[in-house]
């Protein structure tokens, strides 16, 4: 498996080590549920080093590669992000990634790190003018999320700069530029960086000597982003599954042309064969992944992301139930069954919900350092 920069770090801080995409990441440092806290609380510390990262340079619209994504590259304000999709021919979902535009002919591609390899070749297939650079070795991520994020990286910084929602800006640090975007993924205010790896271990442990500041691993970071009802990609989204499917056509924008956008125009016009749906489980059980889900005697769907809510102290899960068995039409359906492996005695009840199952996060709170 791959390791991270911090690798030796997570170890010494007795780190419990899991595999995630390949990699070697830390699952927890004291306690997921302590990490969860800190996180919702305060402000967690993670290193999500594993993901892909490319840069673009050329001419945004003469390249070719605004077919290869299903938002509008050209019309990203420069220093903003966006959320996108790659998809194949079918109109299912090969990757989901953030678009960074630094300037008019310069981009940051942010992948999933099992999607890397196949999104690099798509990308680079795509352009027929333009540079196109794997940069995920030598780049490392840290995020640093919780209410109380940016009065930590207002103090990093040492400046007032505003950071907007899908903002980012380009920071010198000595003598290199890092990049600071107003992204995350656990419903909190919070900030990712992104850094030569070289830097890493120094920024790291700054931020670490914070008292505010705590690490997390991917344990609590899982349950944060379900109790959003935050998509894992490999999981909650796959290339058997559209944006539509998903319930994320507001990341797919028709009046452009993109790769599988014939086959998501007919699924508009068909309807969708599935959707995604949120449930809350009644007790403490964890609705694991392939789960099926059953109203009375009839199979209806398919468990996708489970874990145990901190906040809810239930079962919650995402997972995808059959057409016509869908929003609204499933709030019918609400009191489901969700069965336990392949053994039809042990079920678990769950009722339908809407997103996200935590309301109270700080993500929007405010409009950058100091606001």
């Amino acid at each position: 498996m791959k390791k991270m920069p911090l690798h030796n770090l997570h170890l010494k801080l007795s780190a419990k080590m899991g595999e995630f995409a390949g990699w070697q990441v830390p699952l927890f440092y004291s306690s997921i549920i302590s990490e969860y806290k800190q996180c919702r609380q305060s402000v967690a510390l993670f290193d999500i080093s594993h993901m892909g990262e490319f840069i673009f340079k050329g001419d945004i619209e003469k390249s070719g590669i605004e077919k290869a994504v299903t938002v509008w590259i050209k019309k990203i304000p420069v220093g903003r992000s966006r959320y996108g999709f790659i998809l194949n021919n079918s109109g299912g979902i090969i990757d989901d990634l953030l678009i960074f535009k630094i300037n008019n002919d310069k981009l940051l591609f942010v992948v999933n790190a099992a999607a890397e390899s196949i999104d690099y070749k798509i990308l680079k297939k795509s352009i027929s003018c333009g540079y196109l650079e794997n940069i995920s070795t030598k780049t490392a991520k840290i995020d640093i999320q919780g209410p109380l994020a940016k009065e930590v990286l207002a103090e990093f910084l040492n400046c007032s700069q505003v950071i907007p929602y899908f903002g980012f800006i380009e920071f010198d640090y000595q003598g290199e530029k890092i990049l600071i975007s107003r992204t995350g993924y656990t419903g909190e205010l919070g900030y990712e960086i992104f850094l030569p790896n070289k830097f890493v271990l120094s920024i790291w442990e700054k931020f670490i000597s914070h008292e505010k500041v705590k690490p997390a691993g991917f344990g609590a970071r899982d349950i944060l982003r379900l109790e959003m009802g935050y998509n894992l990609a490999g999981q909650d989204l796959d290339d058997t599954i559209t944006p539509l499917e998903a319930g994320l056509s507001k990341f797919v924008n028709f009046s452009k042309d993109f790769t599988g956008k014939a086959a998501l125009v007919e699924q508009k016009k068909k309807g969708v064969d599935k959707t995604r749906v949120a449930f809350v489980v009644s007790s403490k059980r964890i609705p694991r992944p392939g789960y099926k889900i059953y109203y009375q005697d009839k199979e209806i769907g398919e468990v996708t992301s489970g874990s145990f809510s901190a906040h809810l102290s239930s079962g919650i899960g995402l997972g995808y139930l059959e057409s016509p068995l869908t929003p609204p039409a499933c709030r019918d359906y609400s009191d489901i069954k969700i069965i336990v492996g392949n053994n039809k005695k042990v079920k678990i009840e769950a009722q339908i919900v809407n997103l996200p199952f935590y309301k109270k996060g700080s993500l929007r709170k405010g409009s950058g350092l100091h606001s």
